[in-house]
């Protein structure tokens, strides 16, 4: 089992799929210096016998950063975290909550909500093999479970098996009737369960995750559990991480304007680019910067329609930023600045 430190989970933000990628993580870094950050969910197959600088390459400054494996193969699971742990991952965390079709044809993911036993000795296989903290990220339960019954026996199985730390997304999880998208959505929340295991389980580390959009909410959760996962709303208007660090880990230092932040992120951005990376791949993570700002819509527009061009720099970039700036200047109203505006 573990012998590092356990990372501050106090602050997370969620394992999103063609979200959370390496892009996205320094991003993110840039704005809160203690959020802990997960990787998108890698399956174990796929790091034993894919490109694993790829899949698992990430730079420093992403510190603190978790991994989400996928998997059910105790064998591969361990394999696959030994490997990840070897490029300095922070946790390795195992996947027993995404409700996709591949996951699902896999015997992985949420469907795991139905063999606890399997989770336990996948938890025992990895924490045996490697110094990090593992975890799990499940559901309340999935199907025709109750989630009272089925979400307890999971903490106690996998508890046996050395686990200490689960991430709880406070929703079932359908496997038919629903797709991925609407299971994120759709199945009600159940915070009162997720804290009611904190009560039950107080030597756990219980953490919440489902439906939060805002420091505020994050804050009244806080006085139930141990931390909170952010998921959506973080990749939509990162800008809501801006004061995690002061308000949830007592950091004195200065709260980032978004320009501040965009400036910071461009000696990333070029260098990234000289290494033969797409502009394309990195701004998709940071059109929603400025979203309720005036000029927000000029921004995402200008980024979105340039920074795929053959040839695209960073100037995309502070043109970009340029209209923000121009906007602010008129007095534009910003009244177009809904979501998904």
């Amino acid at each position: 089992m573990s012998t590092k430190p356990e990372p501050n989970r106090r602050f997370s933000v969620a394992p999103m799929m063609e979200w959370t990628d390496r892009h996205d993580r320094f991003f993110l870094r840039l704005i809160s210096a203690h959020a802990l950050l997960y990787t998108e969910m890698v399956t174990s197959p796929a790091i034993i016998h894919g490109k694993r600088d790829y899949l698992l390459g990430f730079d420093e400054a992403e510190h603190p950063v978790a991994i989400q494996l996928g998997g059910s193969d105790p064998k591969e699971l361990t394999e696959a975290a030994r490997i990840a742990e070897g490029y300095g991952y922070d946790e390795i965390n195992l996947n027993v909550g995404c409700p996709s079709d591949r996951v699902q044809s896999g015997r992985f993911g949420a469907c795991l909500m139905k063999e606890p036993d399997l989770v336990a000795d996948c938890i025992a296989a990895m924490g045996d093999a490697v110094n990090v903290p593992v975890t799990v990220k499940c559901r309340i339960g999935v199907d025709d479970q109750d989630p009272r019954e089925a979400l307890p026996t999971l903490i106690e199985k996998v508890r046996a098996a050395g686990c200490t730390t689960f991430i709880v997304h406070a929703r079932k999880a359908w496997l038919d009737g629903l797709s991925p998208k609407e299971n994120r959505t759709v199945p009600p929340l159940d915070y009162r369960l997720v804290h009611e295991m904190k009560r039950t389980y107080p030597d756990l580390e219980i953490c919440l995750n489902g439906g939060v959009t805002s420091l505020d909410e994050t804050e009244e959760h806080l006085a139930h559990v141990d931390g909170v996962m952010m998921g959506r709303m973080a990749y939509e208007r990162p800008y809501v991480l801006a004061e995690v660090d002061q308000r949830l880990f007592d950091a004195t230092t200065p709260v980032k304007s978004r320009e501040e932040i965009i400036e910071a992120f461009l000696p990333y951005i070029a260098k990234r680019l000289e290494e033969g990376v797409t502009l394309h791949a990195m701004t998709r993570h940071i059109l929603g910067l400025f979203q309720g700002v005036p000029g927000a819509r000029a921004w995402r527009r200008h980024i979105s329609e340039n920074a795929y061009k053959k040839g695209a720099d960073i100037s995309v970039v502070t043109e970009a930023l340029s209209k923000i700036h121009t906007n602010a200047a008129s007095g534009f109203s910003g009244n177009d600045e809904r979501v998904g505006a």
